[in-house]
């Protein structure tokens, strides 16, 4: 049977989602594992991780060869842990036995210098890297906001709003459900903080868009995109995110609720709909292949877009390695082919290889 592997940087992680992946492998003819990238022993390339038995439907402990198709599902942080895990990930990737399902994406800033002489190029925020404290109160001018994000962040953490009011500068972040504000008197002050925040971790700094509700929200559409089970890229579902009122970010993490698309939009005048739509569907229709011209192949992508007050729509994020929440609040009859669909493409990645591996051996009958 074919082995199918989720790799994760803990097995507490995504429990749900791995068990119901893991539950219908068995129908599909797979045999599937759950493993820490750190487990794999570098002499045998074997596995100490967790088998799952179709016949407890229970994981069990167990050491087994690297399975041949990976689902690369973790999510590196700055730690020793995360940075060895990214170094054995990295090298699996160049092991020409083994098929990711997706070989995921760069950081936030290399994404935008890919896009940014693409059809995509006027849907981008103005982006540059954080070189420091000075370098970013030069970007800060009255009445003109930007904001801070780290270049490899998720779940809108570490995301900062900086204004200037005469010489005082206002920083403000939302932590745990509430919005942290700031204030730096002096812009020397402001600039010994950045400094020090951009020793731990590199930040871009990036144009600031009002991309809020009528009540002063911070909202944007969250959209999955997959690869089916012929190679073909399908938008699995769209939904909004709304962040709490005078908030920074939509994100679920911080507080965030989410709403179906279909209810957002029908709440503007037709002719705002049609834009709109046709707008975010040229973003849709073109992001998979362009990301793919410039990166290795994906399975999976979740774009979120804003929507500022003039109805400019902006790609706010790019994520390889996207949650399901926003799909299965919005459509919970999607569970089972979002459960299914990574064993399906996994399954044809395995055929593509066989097909490719027939054609190149030579014939018997061949002199």
């Amino acid at each position: 049977m074919l082995s199918f592997g989720l790799m994760t940087l803990q097995t507490s992680n995504e429990k749900h989602y791995f068990n119901e992946i893991a539950k219908r492998a068995h129908q599909l003819e797979m045999v599937c594992y759950r493993f820490v990238p750190s487990n794999i022993n570098p002499i045998s390339e074997n596995v100490n991780g967790d088998f799952f038995n179709p016949e407890t439907n229970e994981w069990e402990a167990c050491e087994f060869p690297l399975p041949k198709i990976l689902y690369d599902r973790c999510f590196y942080n700055e730690d020793p842990h995360s940075k060895r895990c990214k170094a054995i990930v990295k090298w699996l990737k160049t092991k020409k036995d083994l098929l990711f399902l997706g070989y995921g994406l760069p950081n936030k800033l290399e994404l935008y210098h890919a896009l940014e002489n693409s059809i995509l190029s006027p849907y981008l925020l103005k982006s540059s890297e954080v070189t420091s404290g000075q370098n970013v109160i030069q970007h800060l001018f009255p009445n003109k906001p930007v904001m801070m994000k780290p270049v490899n962040g998720s779940q809108g953490r570490g995301i900062y709003y900086l204004e200037k009011k005469n010489n005082e500068i206002t920083v403000q972040t939302d932590k745990q459900n509430k919005t942290i504000t700031r204030l730096f008197p002096y812009e020397e002050k402001a600039i010994s903080w950045i400094d020090y925040l951009i020793k731990e971790r590199k930040y871009l700094i990036q144009e600031f868009k009002e991309l809020t509700n009528e009540r002063n929200q911070p909202f944007d559409i969250r959209v999955l995109l997959q690869k089916n089970e012929y190679g073909e890229w399908k938008e699995i579902a769209k939904g909004v995110r709304t962040g709490k009122e005078n908030g920074i970010v939509s994100n679920i993490s911080a507080g965030g609720t989410i709403s179906a698309y279909k209810d957002w939009l029908a709440a503007y005048p037709s002719s705002k709909r049609d834009y709109l739509t046709n707008e975010i569907n040229e973003v849709l229709r073109s992001l998979p292949q362009i990301l793919e011209q410039h990166f290795p192949p994906l399975f999976e992508i979740g774009v979120d877009i804003g929507i500022s007050k003039d109805h400019a729509i902006w790609i706010l994020d790019i994520n390889s390695k996207p949650g399901r929440k926003v799909a299965l609040t919005t459509n919970p009859s999607l569970e089972d082919s979002l459960y299914t669909s990574p064993l399906l493409y996994g399954k044809r990645l395995d055929v593509e290889r066989r097909q490719i591996n027939e054609k190149t051996i030579p014939s018997r009958n061949s002199s």
